[in-house]
């Protein structure tokens, strides 16, 4: 490009054309990383019609966003140096309220994605992501309501109760283990973000730029939400988030195990039992109404006094099967098989010896070949992802839903 000369310019001053001297500067890293992450917020309000908001109901990185841009309008020097790129009005909007804060400090909010908060907090914007992180955090913040939500909650409500009676738990990510090349399967559950997330389908793989394998995955989120993220990114964000967690899958716990873990007896016995009692619902369904229990005992000693127990319906019982274990944590197997015939727990109510209601919850509508099944499976360790299902009187295996399965 041609270069005015003096006698250029005095000749445009003669013909009265102003000549303005275009001052070229360059801009400080600081500066830099400041307009960057005004960027993003931009991105984020393009994507979504809205401004970042606070809330705990509200996605961690917009959380994040709305943090960054409270800071950015504090400052007067950021405000003049993005005043420029803001074509979306953020930095005049309302100022930072308080009260509408997150109940998580900023400061803890930022820590949890890396950012440092010292001189001046956000403004610095230390933290640079490279570009496959950013492309991860991005789409782990772009959820969106999940319309069929309540074909899944069951299943989040399962994998709840799993976690709590010790039939599942959770592992968490290392590095040296190598999780980002660990495979990541339909029907897989992982916490990320303080969220239980279900993978309920994995797309065709395919060539990424970088030479790896990727494929795209619908995933539902334990708060009602769904994304549709690649499968490297979310295996980069379950690394980089430090309480991301894998959940088990579904165990006895070591039932048969060649070494007892705290709680094992030497030996367990399920037994299953029949009530004579004369209870208009038993005496219809007494042929298929079994309570299924396990005790480290004498069977005979545990019904000894059961016409008193409410938990026995109040009447005597008789023993029709049981089955002898070794090496079994009792609590775990107990819950176990629980889980498996939960869907034929009978719902009745009986009054104790002082006329207290009290609801037995270890009474089954359930043939007794259906519990040899399940025993079986039980020894042979085949019992995992088995349920019973009352409608077709047998075990089935649950297939996770979305699969088309």
């Amino acid at each position: 490009m041609a270069k005015f000369t003096e006698e250029d310019d005095a000749l445009l001053e003669e013909l009265g054309v102003e000549v303005e001297t275009k001052k070229v500067g360059s801009r400080t890293p600081r500066e830099e990383r400041i307009i960057a992450g005004f960027e993003e917020i931009q991105r984020f309000v393009e994507q979504h019609g809205r401004g970042p908001q606070h809330g705990e109901d509200r996605d961690i990185f917009e959380r994040l966003y709305a943090v960054r841009l409270d800071r950015l309008r504090e400052q007067e020097d950021c405000r003049t140096l993005l005043a420029p790129l803001d074509h979306q009005g953020l930095l005049g909007g309302a100022e930072h309220d308080a009260g509408a804060a997150d109940e998580l400090d900023d400061d803890a909010l930022l820590a949890q994605l890396g950012v440092g908060d010292d001189l001046g907090g956000i403004r610095e914007l230390r933290h640079v992501r490279s570009v496959a992180e950013k492309r991860a955090a991005e789409e782990i913040a772009n959820r969106q309501r999940c319309e069929d939500f309540e074909r899944f909650k069951p299943l989040f409500d399962q994998v709840q109760s799993d976690l709590q009676n010790g039939l599942r738990s959770t592992r968490p990510f290392v590095k040296d283990a190598g999780f980002l090349k660990a495979e990541i399967k339909a029907g897989q559950f992982f916490i990320l973000g303080g969220q239980t997330a279900y993978v309920a389908e994995v797309g065709e793989p395919f060539r990424a730029p970088n030479g790896e394998t990727d494929a795209r995955l619908r995933v539902i989120y334990g708060n009602g939400t769904e994304s549709n993220l690649l499968l490297r990114s979310l295996q980069r964000g379950l690394y980089k988030d430090e309480a991301g967690r894998r959940i088990t899958e579904p165990t006895a716990g070591p039932l048969f195990a060649n070494q007892n873990e705290d709680g094992d007896e030497a030996s367990g016995i399920v037994y299953v039992l029949r009530s004579r009692s004369d209870h208009p619902i038993v005496m219809t369904h007494r042929g298929v109404l079994h309570k299924i229990g396990v005790t480290g005992g004498d069977v005979e000693r545990r019904i000894a006094n059961a016409r008193l127990d409410p938990t026995f319906l109040m009447a005597d019982v008789e023993i029709v099967a049981t089955y002898e274990l070794f090496n079994i944590n009792r609590t775990r197997l107990e819950n176990l098989i629980h889980r498996i015939f939960g869907a034929a727990r009978l719902d009745i109510e009986i009054k104790d010896r002082f006329g207290q209601p009290v609801v037995p919850r270890e009474w089954f509508l359930v043939p007794l070949f259906i519990v040899d099944e399940a025993i079986e499976r039980i020894r042979d360790g085949t019992i995992t992802g088995y349920t019973y299902d009352p409608k077709s009187a047998s075990l089935a295996r649950v297939a996770p839903p979305g699969l088309g399965v």
